[in-house]
């Protein structure tokens, strides 16, 4: 291990000693605001004021590079001091890379020169992709590589949108960013095959881990790169029967992955419960992407909002309700009222994927709603544990 002296790690402001602090602060706090705001501004309550390239394309972008970027960065950021040992990112580089993300926040919205929002927009992914691959290179750490991959690969993505909202150009802002979505979609599952079945057995005391079927890992990740690559190029926009049954056959793989991991106990134990149901939605997404390429459903949005809301975004509060606790030295037990703010989350989730059918404007409403409820229920329970040195006096 190579981790910072002690004394000179207590010594940096709490806020600043791992980067899941001030990514996981500010990141919940932008999506608590844009979800509503956004939904104001489709409403036509929002008039008088429009970010650089319009609403629509900031929502698409802040919800995805913003809001789900910032918080992977925390993540990745904290989780690879664990994995490799090499010190994460802290201090005054901490706060550099805080201080871009916030200027790529702030440009955008505040309609500044297209110029600087491509600069602070385009630095940010490809920072931490850079201190991912500076963590994992030196201890030739190859099974982090495919993260670093992706990081990459989701720079390169919001570059492609970027320049679409400087061509004016919505359909290359969908393809980078339908192809960032599925991207991220393919850095949590991931992510989320080891953690899961790592925490619900260590949550529920079992003996051993589910181990994974490697023939089904490499097949889900091989599928993934197809998708990605086809948003990406603008062919997964179009109905396509091949793809159609590449994301059924993704459903399938990506069920067969949680069923394996369910365990009757988890159920009682909310910080389990959450990301398991969060993966469900990702099985649900695949499908319906599915079903929509080969022509069986009309709604493009069905598919894209179960990943982006009920996966990505559930996936997200589940993770950081966890990993806030842990890493500011407390019990994983979250307070009763995070456990309420899971539920009125994936209440919200249902709102959004399945209630507009049946009355739009209302339902977006409602599930604005408890997008807003739940993320303030996070920020604050948890946005004083982010800010305040840990419990048990240790660095971190």
């Amino acid at each position: 291990m190579q981790l910072m002296d002690r004394s000179k790690a207590l010594g940096i402001t709490p806020f600043l000693r791992l980067g899941f602090r001030p990514f996981f602060f500010f990141g919940v706090l932008l999506a608590m605001l844009a979800v509503p705001v956004w939904v104001m501004a489709l409403t036509g309550h929002v008039e008088s004021w429009q970010p650089v390239g319009g609403w629509l394309a900031w929502h698409r972008h802040e919800l995805l590079f913003g809001f789900a970027g910032a918080i992977v960065a925390g993540f990745l950021l904290t989780a690879v001091q664990t994995w490799t040992g090499v010190p994460g990112l802290s201090g005054k580089l901490l706060l550099g890379l805080t201080v871009i993300w916030l200027l790529a926040r702030l440009s955008w919205l505040a309609g500044m020169p297209l110029g600087w929002v491509i600069l602070f927009n385009g630095l940010f992914m490809p920072l931490v992709a850079l201190q991912m691959a500076r963590s994992v290179w030196p201890v030739r750490q190859v099974r982090n590589y495919p993260l670093v991959v992706v990081l990459v690969a989701l720079s390169l993505l919001e570059l492609l949108v970027l320049y679409g909202v400087a061509k004016g150009d919505d359909a290359l802002q969908r393809q980078g960013v339908l192809g960032g979505v599925w991207a991220v979609g393919a850095l949590m599952s991931i992510i989320g095959g080891r953690v899961i079945p790592f925490f619900t057995q260590r949550g529920l005391l079992r003996p051993r881990q589910v181990a994974p079927i490697n023939w089904l890992e490499q097949a889900l990740q091989l599928g993934t790169a197809v998708i990605i690559l086809s948003f990406a190029a603008g062919w997964a926009l179009e109905r396509n029967a091949f793809l159609g049954v590449i994301f059924i056959a993704m459903g399938v793989g990506h069920g067969v992955r949680v069923g394996r991991w369910h365990d009757a106990g988890l159920w009682k134990v909310p910080l389990l419960w959450s990301l398991h149901l969060a993966y469900y939605w990702f099985v649900v997404a695949f499908l319906a992407m599915g079903l929509w390429h080969l022509e069986w459903i009309d709604n493009f949005s069905v598919a894209v909002h179960a990943l982006t809301v009920g996966g990505m975004a559930g996936l997200i509060l589940g993770m950081i309700a966890r990993v806030t606790l842990g890493h500011t030295g407390r019990m994983l037990n979250p307070p009763k009222a995070m456990v309420i703010g899971f539920a009125i989350f994936n209440a919200g989730a249902l709102f959004r994927v399945f209630g507009v059918g049946v009355a739009y404007i209302g339902f977006l409403w409602l599930a604005a709603l408890c997008w807003f409820v739940a993320l303030l229920i996070y920020l604050v329970n948890y946005g004083p544990m982010l800010w305040k040195a840990r419990v048990d006096g240790a660095p971190g």
